[in-house]
């Protein structure tokens, strides 16, 4: 893939003005430096302008097309609803910019493939957006693993879950792709890749992501979408158990359990300074370490994708990784709902 230089500092446009670009984009923007939220695109322009007001961007416009399409933008941010992801990030690729999609990718395998094609012929990398990749705490995570701190992984368990009361919330339309699985239940499928090595970096035709199946998923639903589940994949012979949900206080922890130990985060995926992962074995105390160094969770991310657009480094866990294998498991899943 050929990755030109951009210029110095990189420009962002960001398609669509949801809360998560507010509340997490943005502010991991700032703290990664070395960029600008230059456009915020939304199909009303007063909408846009207001937003961009509001949230320090340089501009708001009106219309997608125009954003991914400009001249003046060397990455684009996709903060739409699940079924509205592919066709901006389709469009941005191919307008030659690197582009960080919300998770996950697509609806469905078969547009994630869809997408992935594209990508590969991209002249910019394309990421979606899980960013604890990117974190020290996932770095020190899997260095662990790799030294033999619990022996060989076994099983991994874990939740994310946070409360939702507003039924007009776009996480409750099946139209748009909402469910917990899609909207949580999706990062402990990604960590799951990760801890277990599964699925490598072979581009849209990987194959089945080291025998990653979906055998078993029991869920309440309303509205036609999930809104609490719990699931059981297996990759080769190894197991995920996940549990996500709408219904209950903000809880979101991984337990990596191996041959000889554990290793507990408490909070996998978007963890602050003060959380921990504590690594306990038999017959020795608990050592408890807090590895993570950035106050938000996509500044790292971000410091990576504006290293690779200036040259510095090589792409990273790009979607060509694992959001193929993953979004498999995710529909699985979802077909083999149990009320």
């Amino acid at each position: 893939m050929r990755v030109p230089p951009s210029p110095d500092p990189i420009r962002w446009g960001i398609v669509g003005t949801a809360n998560i670009a507010r509340a997490q984009f943005l502010p991991g923007l700032r703290e990664a430096g070395g960029g600008r939220a230059a456009t915020v695109a939304s199909r009303d322009r007063a909408k846009a302008e207001a937003y961009a007001s509001a949230h320090g961007i340089d501009q708001g416009i009106e219309g997608y097309q125009a954003l991914v399409e400009s001249p003046d933008i060397d990455a684009v941010y996709v903060a739409l609803p699940n079924a509205l992801h592919a066709e901006p990030t389709i469009q941005a690729l191919k307008a030659g910019k690197a582009v960080l999609c919300e998770k996950p990718l697509s609806v469905g395998a078969a547009q994630t493939k869809d997408v992935l094609e594209v990508a590969a012929t991209a002249d910019r990398p394309l990421w979606e957006a899980f960013v604890f990749p990117f974190q020290a705490q996932h770095h020190r995570l899997l260095r662990l693993i790799e030294d033999g701190a619990i022996g060989e992984p076994a099983e991994l368990y874990s939740a994310f879950h946070f409360p939702l009361s507003n039924p007009a919330n776009i996480r409750m339309d099946a139209a748009l792709g909402g469910g917990a699985l899609a909207d949580v239940g999706c990062y402990p499928i990604r960590l799951a890749f990760e801890v277990f090595g599964a699925g490598g970096a072979s581009g849209p035709d990987a194959a089945d992501g080291g025998g990653a199946r979906a055998r078993a998923c029991a869920a309440l639903t309303e509205n036609g979408v999930d809104t609490d589940a719990a699931g059981i994949v297996t990759v080769g012979a190894r197991r995920l158990l996940l549990t996500c949900g709408f219904k209950r206080s903000f809880d979101t922890f991984a337990s990596v359990l191996g041959a000889a130990g554990q290793i507990r985060l408490t909070n996998p995926f978007h963890p602050s300074p003060a959380d921990t992962l504590t690594i306990s074995r038999p017959n020795a105390d608990p050592v408890t370490e807090r590895p993570t160094t950035d106050n938000r969770s996509f500044t790292a991310a971000i410091r990576h994708i504006h290293a690779v657009l200036r040259g510095e480094e090589a792409p990273a866990h790009t979607a060509a990784e694992y959001s193929l294998p993953a979004a498999r498991v995710l529909e699985e899943l979802q077909q083999l709902i149990v009320i």
